[in-house]
């Protein structure tokens, strides 16, 4: 069935809405329950969402990731938490490591709350750019009382995708940079980390990379999301070969794996955009990554 969602963000008083389908998506009801609860509360003069729903991409595995702009007199005392359990009942609520408010529902929904003063919030916004795309201004944002936030995510609609040239050349110099890290790491003994870096640093740069010479930069900011859909099988074989178990002959056969993928797509951009590679550099990174005999 398609995902429901609201019409337009709600800035008027609150009025009685249209019941939702009985087969919609428990995500499509706590939206709505978040949005009449903002909405009775005076001390919450904005909502915004932002995340799988903004996309329409959110299906009954995503979480409920919203920004709550609070007036600027009420926003040292808003308890975010009492807030977000009025929408259901919470197995988990602490700050996480990046200041925002991180639930887990009863239904074991996962969920983050920034809490934001109205003004300098909505005036971040702009700060975005780049890093956050709403191509739904009016799917993202629930509640908008005096319109500013509304103004504010409609500047973020429109997406520019990287430019090619200067973005494969940063990809290519950065995928040179850090695949030396692992190389050296291993040398130590230090398997475990160089396994990590292979997924959690390199393998995102490759991603975006094959995404540029592909045409396929919808998931730019989240390059793995949608990987099955969006890019060649061919490609997600050769991401295949970069993982493995942590064992120090997987992980030295893993990085050389990684490396050897990585110089193609960045030959195949020096062909098309004429990028430069460092030849030289990429071939003594190859003998670094080779099984010591």
């Amino acid at each position: 069935m398609p995902h429901t969602r609201p019409a337009h963000a709600r800035t008027a008083a609150p009025t009685a809405p249209a019941p939702l389908p009985v087969d919609c998506l428990p995500l499509d009801r706590r939206i709505e329950l978040l949005r009449t609860t903002a909405e009775a509360d005076p001390r919450v003069e904005g909502v915004l969402l932002y995340g799988s729903w903004t996309l329409g991409e959110a299906d009954a595995h995503s979480d409920l990731d919203a920004c709550l702009y609070v007036r600027e007199e009420d926003v040292d005392a808003f308890d975010g938490r009492e807030f977000v359990e009025r929408l259901a009942p919470l197995k988990l609520a602490y700050t996480n490591m990046y200041g925002i408010l991180a639930v887990v529902f009863d239904d074991l929904m996962r969920g983050e709350f920034h809490v934001e003063p109205t003004g300098a919030g909505i005036a971040e916004i702009a700060t975005w750019r780049d890093q956050v795309h709403f191509p739904r201004p009016e799917a993202a944002v629930l509640l908008d009382r005096t319109g500013r936030l509304t103004a504010a995510v409609r500047e973020l609609a429109a997406f520019d995708p990287p430019e090619p040239v200067a973005t494969a050349q940063q990809l290519t110099d950065e995928l040179a940079n850090w695949t030396l890290m692992p190389a050296h790491v291993q040398t130590r003994g230090e398997h475990t980390r160089a396994h990590n870096l292979l997924h959690a640093v390199i393998a995102p740069l490759q991603l975006r990379l094959c995404r540029l010479l592909r045409g396929s930069t919808t998931h730019w900011l989240t390059p793995s999301r949608a990987l099955e859909t969006d890019l060649p099988e061919a490609e997600i074989e050769r991401y295949a070969t970069t993982t493995g178990p942590l064992t120090p002959e997987a992980v030295r056969t893993a990085a050389a794996n990684s490396w050897e993928w990585s110089r193609e797509p960045a030959a195949e951009a020096a062909d098309r955009w004429g990028t430069r590679l460092p030849l030289g550099l990429h071939e003594e990174i190859a003998g670094a990554l080779s099984p010591a005999e």
